[in-house]
């Protein structure tokens, strides 16, 4: 069946603030399946995407994280990552004198040895087919991988390597924030098209996002819709068109009035 990324009426928040960001989500996200998780500023999507992956900033006060049946809410975040988690950043942030070859090897490095101590690590020429295959595969200029990580990257190459990123660790659950932030038609086209390529049996992926037209390029299974902190609706691909369409008022009038019944 794959493996399953299940969360459990997670509540969350800044660390040293009492004011709740997540109020109760409930998701499951499997193997193989793609799901786009869309709500309004402020409605805790990129909370829930750095809480799934450690951020420190961030306190969990009440529910479950499960990967594969484990809790990973115990794991460090590098712990997080070798168990199968991935998250691609809304803001990648630059490494100046670290290329991003180097930057990937040290990542496999990293792993073998957290997998076996005595490991040397990939070998160079080895790294070295892999990532010629993989930026091959997502259409990349090899050239690519002697660029310092994101130095001077425009917002579509920030995005392409966080993309090759993921290609390369192939991660099994993988999260994307706001992958569609900054990025034109051509751009947008391109991360998607990667993202599609690598989606498959040995990996899910949970797309946040704010707009309908990154949906036109990643086909979704599920929409679910992040409001005040938890998840209110949840459909298929056809929800996302209804926001389109509609905007997030009618969501927001329904929970106004879910939360007037709930207080009678």
């Amino acid at each position: 069946m794959g493996v399953t990324l299940e969360i459990r009426d997670l509540h969350a928040g800044v660390e040293g603030d009492d004011s709740p960001i997540l109020q109760g989500v409930d998701l499951i996200v499997r193997q193989g399946e793609i799901h786009a998780l869309m709500g309004p500023n402020g409605s805790g999507k990129s909370t829930l995407a750095n809480v799934l992956m450690g951020n420190p900033a961030y306190e969990v006060t009440a529910g479950e994280v499960l990967l594969d049946g484990e809790d990973v809410l115990d794991m460090e975040p590098d712990e997080r990552s070798r168990a199968g988690l991935f998250l691609a950043f809304q803001y990648p942030v630059a490494i100046p004198g670290v290329t991003l070859g180097n930057f990937l090897r040290h990542a496999i490095n990293a792993r073998m040895k957290a997998d076996d101590p005595e490991s040397k690590g990939i070998p160079i020429p080895r790294f070295a087919r892999m990532m010629r295959q993989k930026m091959s595969q997502l259409h990349i200029d090899h050239a690519f991988a002697g660029r310092y990580l994101n130095e001077g990257f425009s917002g579509g190459e920030k995005k392409r390597a966080e993309v090759l990123q993921m290609a390369v660790l192939e991660p099994r659950i993988a999260v994307l924030d706001e992958t569609d932030s900054g990025l034109d038609i051509d751009a947008l086209r391109i991360v998607a098209d990667g993202v599609n390529s690598l989606t498959g049996p040995d990996m899910g992926a949970l797309v946040i996002t704010h707009y309908q037209r990154m949906l036109d390029y990643i086909k979704p299974d599920r929409v679910h819709v992040m409001f005040a902190g938890r998840i209110v609706q949840s459909g298929g691909p056809e929800l996302a068109l209804t926001l389109e369409e509609k905007g997030y008022e009618w969501i927001r009038e329904e929970h106004a009035a879910l939360a007037r019944t709930e207080s009678l």
